[in-house]
């Protein structure tokens, strides 16, 4: 974890959804910032108490302090110092709570002496949108005092161009976090959990000299159910398109889109040369989801006959970087794991060592389509390519995203003038 330089540094979360609620107990844990502001932007129960009672427990990862301390038998202990003012500490940790503004420009930030705003509303996603519109806009936090603003999802920029890009980054820690320029970029997006858990699966085929020839790529995420999903069957919104989002979660299993092979473009430019799919499917699990990735390298063949790349080669690229430039980040397991092993797991994915599968096979490539492309005397050639299929594991709650997401946090704290 980087050292937060500045004297004192209060953090902001815009939303109390389930990313929002979980990055409070991500900072309860790491206390690189000096207090936690909540805009929950309305009122929540009666009282503080039940807001409290909001805060101190969750369906998915149990109680706070069991989260905090185990099953020590230590309890939190939560303090109200200003209950007017929806102020309390949380183990001696200060946390506020303000409950008037929506609209991300009225929140009183500068009042709170908020440095760093987490949006996590999932609402406001183009960050070109002025500060002043009136449904709101993420520039309205930097309006409202804060220096800088991560969005916890993908930004959507209709037409966006490439000065969009640049002034508007996306950042995942451990893949491309070091570009940050905090001279100017003051509105960041984390990517998204999906986007997060894939950048470190495809990250070292990239960095290998022999899997970074990609000639197709895609993935499938079996994805638990958010808070999109509805749970029981509705009707859909007028100019609906897709008919299935409007259908019961809790006993469907759900064909779905993603946007993780767009987002991954901006964080790994690399996939563009050979273009990448992405598809989701919904399943009636809380959280935990599975990646799995099929790819189609070129290979070469050794002085056997043997292709060079296969399961073995593979698994000792990830072994390599768990242990190496991604420690912390990707870990390769050999276990037999199921989902509920990885709830609350600490790393952006988990390679599932065992199912990594490798298939060789050659793509014929007849002479006159060779001297077609410029190549004289050609003759037929058989060209050896490697299809892989590789899964991963990761906690698109708390275990995955909201750590990584912290620390994409704490990194852009550590750079604050």
């Amino acid at each position: 974890m980087e050292k937060i330089i500045n004297e004192k540094t209060l953090l902001g979360i815009n939303g109390l959804g389930r990313i929002g609620k979980l990055s409070l107990w991500y900072h309860l844990l790491s206390r690189s910032f000096d207090g936690v502001v909540i805009n929950v932007g309305r009122e929540v129960g009666k009282n503080l108490d039940d807001l409290i009672q909001t805060i101190s427990s969750d369906s998915t990862y149990g109680l706070l302090e069991h989260f905090l301390y185990g099953h020590s038998g230590r309890k939190c202990k939560f303090e109200i110092c200003d209950r007017e003012n929806f102020s309390i500490k949380i183990d001696d940790y200060p946390v506020k709570f303000l409950t008037t503004d929506r609209n991300p420009m009225d929140i009183k930030w500068k009042n709170e002496g908020v440095s760093i705003v987490v949006d996590c509303t999932g609402r406001f996603l183009d960050p070109t949108v002025a500060a002043n519109h009136q449904s709101g806009s993420v520039q309205g936090h930097l309006t409202a005092g804060a220096q800088k603003v991560i969005v916890s999802a993908p930004f959507k920029i209709k037409n966006a161009t490439i000065e969009d890009d640049q002034n508007f980054p996306t950042f995942i820690y451990g893949i491309n976090h070091a570009d940050y320029n905090s001279l100017k970029h003051h509105i960041i997006s984390a990517a998204s959990c999906t986007t997060t858990g894939l950048a470190h699966m495809i990250n070292p085929l990239l960095e290998d000299r022999e899997t970074n020839n990609i000639l197709t790529a895609s993935m499938s995420t079996v994805h638990a159910a958010t808070n999109t999903q509805s749970v029981l069957d509705s009707v859909p919104a007028f100019g609906a398109s897709d008919l299935r989002k409007n259908r019961s979660v809790l006993n469907n299993i759900i064909l779905s889109t993603t946007g993780a092979a767009k987002t991954l473009e901006k964080v790994l430019p690399q996939i563009i040369s050979f273009g990448f799919m992405a598809d989701s499917i919904r399943i009636p699990t809380s959280t935990v989801s599975l990646i799995a990735l099929n790819i189609t390298f070129n290979t070469r063949l050794d002085d056997n006959g043997n292709p060079v790349i296969n399961a073995e080669y593979i698994k000792n690229i990830y072994d390599i970087m768990a242990n190496g430039p991604q420690k912390g980040l990707l870990h390769f397991s050999t276990k037999q794991s199921v989902s509920s092993d990885m709830l609350g797991y600490n790393a952006a994915v988990v390679i599932e060592g065992n199912e990594i599968h490798t298939r060789t096979g050659f793509i014929k490539v007849p002479a006159e389509m060779l001297e077609a492309a410029g190549v004289k005397n050609a003759q037929n050639v058989n060209l050896p390519v490697t299809h892989a299929k590789i899964m991963g594991w990761y906690d698109n709650e708390f275990g995955s995203y909201v750590n990584s997401l912290g620390r994409l946090t704490e990194h852009v704290a550590s750079h604050l003038g």
